[in-house]
């Protein structure tokens, strides 16, 4: 899913994890998550970061192949006061806190589809070529309590090939409110029938084509996860930031002949300049 970033170039900087005299300035963030990007410093208008981050992830869904991979990050943000509209490359939407415990964003993503070349083995040969396509995203978090120490977070996914689903509880640490600090997230995955097949189903002519068993999938748990994430102010302008992500497939998904893994995983670092 869960990638929308604009297409820029800056310098990646390897710094400390540890709090930078720039963060306990105090700059007020919309929310202070470090995994909701807000380049406002707390100040309504136009506000604009850029950079780039390396990850380590699985080739596909399902996937036991791995590889890196250079991401442009950051976007174009315009706030006005609990409001933030912003462009994030594939990514155009808005996100707002409303009664300070609760955070709501919706945007139109893009979906990059599937392609036989994305498996260097060539076990995706005979399966075809997915559509490329837009998903529109709904997400809230409702903490309990305004310091944003812990929440319940929920998130729907659609689009033109059905539907998923993600629902969890978070825990915030450190003690800044400008989106510094680290976080995690742990969280059960669902899905319709057609999102499932999508990802994990091979039909009757894709069978014929691969060699691989027809299968059909019911919709219903897809895996259970946990991500942390990791935001800090190494430079009045500059900011490093870090994800690690963990996905273990239901037993459904484990057993179609795309799941060559049992699981799916993702590290990545990166750096964001600020104007």
């Amino acid at each position: 899913m869960n990638k929308f970033t604009s297409v820029l170039i800056a310098l990646l900087l390897q710094a400390t994890f540890s709090q930078s005299s720039f963060a306990q300035e105090g700059k007020s963030a919309l929310v202070p998550l470090p995994s909701v990007d807000d380049f406002s410093r707390g100040k309504d208008g136009w506000s604009l970061g850029l950079g780039f981050g390396i990850e380590y992830e699985t080739a596909y869904e399902g996937s036991d192949e791995f590889g890196l991979e250079i991401e442009p990050a950051g976007g174009l943000q315009w706030r006005s006061g609990d409001n933030i509209y912003f462009f994030a490359g594939e990514a155009l939407g808005w996100r707002g806190v409303r009664g300070e415990t609760w955070l709501f964003e919706a945007l139109i993503g893009f979906d990059e589809g599937r392609k036989e070349s994305d498996s260097d083995d060539g076990h995706l040969f005979g399966l075809g070529e997915q559509k490329e396509g837009a998903e529109l995203v709904l997400q809230a978090r409702r903490a309990f309590d305004a310091d944003w120490r812990y929440w319940l977070v929920g998130r729907i996914v659609t689009g033109g090939d059905g539907s998923l689903g993600l629902f969890g509880v978070g825990r915030r640490f450190g003690n800044h409110v400008d989106g510094t600090g680290s976080e995690v997230n742990v969280v059960v995955v669902v899905h319709d029938d057609e999102y499932a097949n999508k990802g994990f189903g091979i039909n009757s002519a894709q069978a014929m084509a691969s060699g691989l068993n027809e299968t059909n999938l019911s919709g219903g748990i897809r895996s259970v996860g946990i991500n942390y994430n990791f935001r800090n102010q190494v430079h009045q302008n500059g900011q490093i930031y870090g994800e690690a992500l963990f996905e273990y497939f239901s037993s459904e998904v484990r057993e179609s002949p795309i799941a060559r893994s049992d699981y799916e995983a993702e590290i990545g670092v990166g750096f964001i300049y600020l104007f």
